[in-house]
């Protein structure tokens, strides 16, 4: 007696190191074999691939990064798990957002063209630039001026990160790329349209990070209002949206080639690393805010009640799941500002005992941190080394360090730095309810999940359980439930996740000690915040503007 080999999936997950090939079985959400490809290039900060200098807060990619997952990391991970191409029913990716790049008609990216391939405004702009604030400070003030009604669907600001601040900054900066840029489009989409050979959008990045709400895009007036050869810039991202779990496409003969799918496979639409992996960790109820934590935090939350949460990433219909409103906040930095600390903050002989004792020097941090008493170093953060993404949404702010002496050890800054985090997770759980929009449960997704002393720290700050996605490819692993949609093996994304996802129930549950002891470092955490982020003391703006000024001598 044979059995039929089972159908699976292919969830690919571009990062922003790495992307990620993970083969999933449609029937349990069994994860079968998985690849990882670095990028190349990693974040293009510094200088250009061919020396071109950057200005800081700038942040891009390169396209043919991502290529190469396809080519590398998909066959691999075909081959680790087992499976022949003609058993993959289907292929769904997600990418960091926003994530944006210019391209012309065809889809080829500026930068790719000999006459651009030196100027940084045709290169993609990775979430993590944020080199347009001025940009959306100009967006945010008109918009107020002129009573847009979709400001307060983003809580009252636009992100230095968003589609229409950078492509504002390209205009302002370069308009010679700005016109030659004949489309405006998401990463998240882009690498559909290398799989299909055609182009497509999707609900998600267009609600959250292209303004698109009610149907359309800010009007031609506005825009213009922002600079005069702005008004046409929707023209760049207009294309109808393919809802999510549907189908975008079908992978061409081409992308077959490169990848060892077959082709006619069929191919999701595609989505957001955060927002994707709600279903992954069946989070896609009313009131179960999912946080994935990495190099930044991203929340996500379903809720049947719209309302003006201060500093949200946006509220968007039908943007996680259909039926619902998603929302989305998010930290700037969390994984990154760790890697901060170990990076400059540990002396030698820190390193030479990790060394010596085979561990990682965030693991010696670590486990000294634990050892202490909440409050034991004197010491209070503001986790803002990344700027601030919720709830004050200014990327111009910086981090701060309260309480120094000659006595501070490095376990006591990284301890104070995991706190700051945890308070402001714990800021943007605030600001949810006091709009009216309840959290009934917190699940944490990630790779800061491995810090068990960090997962402690939230459960006790936010003084709730935490429950956990039980997988380490969350993004991927929804990326596949979303290809099993559109593919048609599950009828929609919630029968998809309740088969394909898995989590697990109150992994951390809060000291009750630990919880009262951390009430008054989080009222002074909520006191030093709302003095540097609300106008107590512009300080951190001015030293920033002098920091530039310095630099552009």
């Amino acid at each position: 007696m044979t059995t039929d080999p089972p159908a699976v999936t292919v969830g690919i997950d571009f990062g922003t190191l790495s992307g990620r090939a993970l083969v999933v079985a449609v029937e349990d959400g069994r994860e079968l074999g998985s690849a990882v490809h670095e990028y190349t290039h990693a974040v293009v900060d510094r200088r250009l691939p061919g020396g071109t200098p950057l200005p800081p807060d700038w942040a891009l990619q390169v396209p043919q990064d991502w290529r190469d997952v396809l080519r590398v990391a998909v066959p691999r991970a075909l081959a680790a798990a087992g499976v022949r191409p003609e058993q993959v029913v289907g292929v769904a990716t997600d990418f960091t957002a926003c994530t944006v790049l210019p391209t012309t008609w065809d889809g080829t990216p500026l930068c790719e063209l000999p006459e651009f391939s030196g100027r940084p405004h045709a290169y993609p702009k990775l979430w993590r630039h944020h080199a347009a604030q001025p940009e959306a400070d100009l967006i945010v003030a008109r918009a107020e001026e002129s009573g847009q009604p979709w400001l307060a669907r983003y809580g009252g600001k636009i992100s230095s990160e968003w589609q229409y601040a950078k492509a504002l900054q390209v205009l302002r900066e370069d308009p010679a790329v700005y016109a030659a840029a004949d489309r405006w489009i998401e990463a998240a989409d882009w690498i559909v349209w290398q799989l299909t050979g055609a182009e497509s959008r999707n609900p998600c990045t267009a609600g959250y990070k292209g303004i698109h709400q009610n149907g359309r895009y800010p009007d031609e007036g506005f825009l213009a209002s922002l600079h005069p050869g702005f008004a046409g810039f929707t023209a760049k991202l207009e294309h109808p949206l393919t809802p999510l779990g549907a189908p975008a496409g079908k992978v061409t003969a081409q992308a077959a080639e490169l990848t060892g799918l077959r082709a006619g496979t069929v191919v999701a639409a595609g989505n957001v690393d955060a927002h994707v992996t709600s279903a992954a960790a069946q989070a896609l109820d009313p009131g179960r805010m999912l946080a994935i934590m990495g190099t930044s935090t991203c929340h996500i939350m379903n809720s049947d009640v719209l309302a003006e949460v201060p500093g949200m990433c946006g509220a968007v219909r039908d943007g996680v799941v259909p039926g619902l409103w998603g929302y989305e906040a998010g930290q700037s930095g969390v994984g990154d500002i760790f890697a901060w600390a170990a990076r400059t903050a540990v002396p030698e002989e820190y390193a030479v005992e990790a060394r010596r004792r085979g561990i990682g020097v965030h693991e010696l941090l670590t486990e000294r941190a634990a050892a202490q008493p909440v409050g034991g170093h004197g010491l209070l953060a503001l986790d803002w080394h990344s700027g601030n993404r919720s709830v004050l949404v200014d990327h111009h702010l910086s981090g701060l360090v309260v309480g120094l002496t000659l006595d501070t050890r490095p376990e006591d800054v990284y301890r104070a730095l995991v706190e700051a985090t945890a308070f402001g997770t714990r800021t943007i759980v605030d600001a949810f309810e006091a709009a009216g929009v309840p959290v009934a449960d917190l699940t944490a997704a990630g790779g800061l999940l491995r810090n068990r002393f960090l997962m402690q720290v939230y459960s006790d700050v936010l003084n709730r359980p935490i429950h956990l996605l039980s997988s380490e490819q969350g993004p991927a692993l929804g990326s596949a439930i979303h290809a099993a949609v559109a593919a048609g093996v599950h009828p929609d994304i919630r029968a998809a996740s309740a088969a394909m996802g898995r989590r697990e129930e109150r992994a951390y549950t809060p000291d009750p000690a630990r919880a009262a002891a951390y009430e008054p470092l989080y009222a002074e955490y909520r006191a030093l915040h709302d003095h540097f982020g609300r106008g107590g003391s512009d300080v951190m703006h001015r030293l920033r503007e002098l920091r530039s000024a310095a630099l552009s001598r």
